[in-house]
């Protein structure tokens, strides 16, 4: 099968006298494996990371005339997967991209769970990338101004927990020839083991709390403080949202707890408490103010666009169990789209 349809090939099939081992040579010559030319395994595989297996099969027969079952497309995504993970780790490609993209350095990281043959598992990503300074804006634009879009982004990821998964980030900062982790900017949620690992793999980055996460809690807190779906929720929470952007989470901490002494409510005083030792672990990742006149970002989207459409859309189809081993190999050939390394993964396997 090639990338233009069926085509039938003859060619000598040698045999070893003395092992009995045969081969096409010419199998090796043309870049066949199987049943699928390079240039059609390069469109199986794009497909594979793109749809299920089976809509894969059947778009393909759609789009380009290629009449190929999901089960070699199963095979060919698995095995290219494969291959991969072990370019990214050979592969002098990844951080020539990464070096000739301008732009600071912004590492993102989250999990998200997927379903396997062993139960439920958390899939965590990382992205590394690259992104100019957009125009500067003051806390109450943070909402309306349009960031750079990044010029290079590399992710990975896997079944891990996340002892295993943080020491990977300093040997991917290597792979990507980044030397200082003190030119790293980590943008993630609260999450604990985030920032623990952060301490022990990427010392001296600076970090920001993702002002989204953030909000989620405000509004937490909101709900508990004035009722759910009242419209002093949104307002309350915008008033102490630009009380953080201004002045970062020691300034928010005072205004909080000079609301705190006013309430009577056990509930309401706890809801108050739970937010002010939650953002207190991220005092020294609140620089938002500085951070947007200087118009960098103050958000996670990549990592969670990550999941959402590298793990969510593609290895959360309904009905769906992985293979522990398939499942990591998807996210590898998966994440190779979205990092925009898939020219450069398969240019440099043509050549």
């Amino acid at each position: 099968m090639t990338a233009a349809g069926l085509v039938s090939l003859r060619r000598r099939y040698l045999v070893c006298p003395a092992c009995g081992t045969g081969c096409h040579p010419r199998d090796a010559w043309l870049g066949l494996e199987g049943f699928l030319s390079p240039q059609a395994r390069r469109l199986v595989c794009l497909a594979a990371a793109s749809w299920s297996f089976d809509r894969a099969s059947d778009l393909l027969h759609q789009l380009c005339g290629l009449r190929v079952s999901d089960t070699t497309i199963r095979q060919a995504a698995v095995t290219a997967g494969a291959d991969v993970r072990a370019w990214q780790r050979h592969s002098g490609a990844p951080k020539a991209a990464f070096a000739a993209a301008s732009g600071e350095i912004e590492f993102s990281t989250d999990g998200t769970g997927v379903n396997t043959l062993q139960g439920w598992r958390e899939m965590r990503l990382a992205v590394f990338a690259k992104r100019s300074p957009g125009p500067a804006a003051r806390p109450e634009q943070w909402q309306q101004r349009d960031l750079p879009t990044p010029s290079v982004r590399v992710l990975f990821g896997g079944l891990w927990t996340a002892e295993q998964f943080g020491p990977q980030w300093r040997t991917w900062a290597a792979r990507l020839g980044i030397r200082q982790t003190e030119s790293i900017t980590v943008l993630a949620d609260g999450a604990k083991w985030i920032w623990n690992q952060v301490e022990q793999n990427l010392p001296g980055c600076s970090g920001v709390l993702d002002i989204y996460h953030a909000s989620e809690h405000l509004y937490a807190a909101a709900k508990t403080l004035h009722g759910e779906g009242t419209a002093e929720v949104p307002a309350w929470v915008e008033r102490q949202r630009q009380t953080l952007l201004h002045g970062g989470v020691a300034a928010l901490d005072v205004a909080l707890a000079e609301q705190a002494r006013g309430l009577r409510s056990p509930r309401k005083r706890r809801a108050v408490v739970e937010l002010r030792e939650y953002l207190s672990r991220h005092v020294e990742h609140s620089s938002y103010r500085e951070r947007l006149e200087r118009g960098q970002s103050i958000g996670s989207g990549m990592v969670e666009g990550a999941c959402k459409t590298v793990v969510g859309k593609r290895l959360k189809q309904t009905g769906a169990r992985w293979r522990v081993r398939h499942a990591e190999r998807m996210v590898a050939l998966c994440g190779l789209l979205y990092s925009d390394l898939w020219d450069e993964y398969w240019n440099q396997n043509k050549n």
